[in-house]
């Protein structure tokens, strides 16, 4: 069994990756404070409470973007630094901003002129996104928040869940983390007993640990052993990828991951930030 190795990990990021990734490291897995991670957050907060910079590394803008702030609470969830004052001014953003139907874009259309990832296209009728509106919901609830936009974006989430029928894979990242943290627990495991076997049924996962090319696994759906989506996968199918994730650690110390590379600072700022997510993981799942 390949275990990762912390310190060429540490080398890694101290060579290539942005302040914000090396905090995270230091607080996660060598006992830092709480402060600098929030402090390294906070450098990307704009005057409106949302987040920019490219803080998330594909979007390159400094306005504010529904991405950028689901990866900033992301992070000031999982290195246990939950702000609250970032975390309301973020949400009076996502109100302020939010399409007609509630929710948030997956990307504002401030992104126009700035170099951004191919994909990242603003939606041309302004719609809710799935994959943001989800995930951001999932981890304010998992925090308790409460706030006006949530108990909108909490309510348009039910009713597209309750009409999905063709989601991409990136959509169902989105359902599963709301339908992870949602507080109604009831509707939850419902809606996951509806929705969440389309993983298999739609081609949406691919289960062999060793494919190749912008593929989605077991560990992008259910990366902790208490994940809904564990329940659809084999002991042995997670055990295979968690062996491919810890095997993933490249001579230069850091992972790297399998989407398009568009550009050389998002590139770098990728593999920081998958480099500290994958041993998250790997310790999650007892691989550390």
């Amino acid at each position: 069994m390949t275990k990762p190795d912390l310190d060429a990990a540490a080398r890694f990021l101290a060579a290539n990756a942005r302040v914000l990734e090396w905090r995270r490291f230091e607080r996660m897995f060598l006992g830092g404070d709480q402060a600098p991670v929030r402090d390294a957050v906070a450098a990307y907060r704009n005057a409106d409470g949302g987040f920019g910079h490219a803080l998330e590394p594909d979007g390159r803008d400094p306005a504010s973007q529904p991405a950028a702030v689901e990866l900033g609470l992301r992070i000031l969830d999982e290195a246990d630094c939950w702000d609250d004052a970032l975390v309301a001014g973020a949400c009076d953003w996502l109100e302020a901003s939010a399409p007609a139907a509630g929710g948030a874009a997956f990307v504002a259309r401030t992104i126009e002129g700035w170099p951004r990832a191919p994909w990242w296209a603003p939606e041309p009728d302004g719609r809710p996104s799935l994959i943001s509106t989800g995930q951001i919901a999932g981890t304010l609830h998992a925090r308790g928040v409460a706030h006006r936009w949530l108990a909108r974006a909490t309510d348009l989430m039910w009713s597209l869940i309750d009409d999905l029928t063709d989601p991409g894979p990136y959509d169902m990242r989105g359902v599963l983390r709301f339908l992870q943290y949602v507080p109604d627990r009831a509707r939850a495991r419902a809606a996951f007993e509806r929705n969440g076997p389309l993983l298999l049924g739609r081609g949406l996962v691919t289960l062999d640990p060793d494919a190749t090319g912008e593929v989605h696994t077991p560990l992008d759906f259910a990366p902790e052993p208490g994940s809904l989506a564990r329940s659809l996968f084999e002991e042995k199918t997670i055990s295979a990828h968690l062996d491919h994730l810890a095997a993933g650690q490249r001579d230069d110390g850091g992972w790297t991951f399998n989407w398009p590379a568009w550009s050389k600072a998002a590139e770098l700022d990728w593999r920081g930030y998958m480099t500290v997510d994958a041993l998250r993981v790997l310790r999650a799942n007892g691989r550390l």
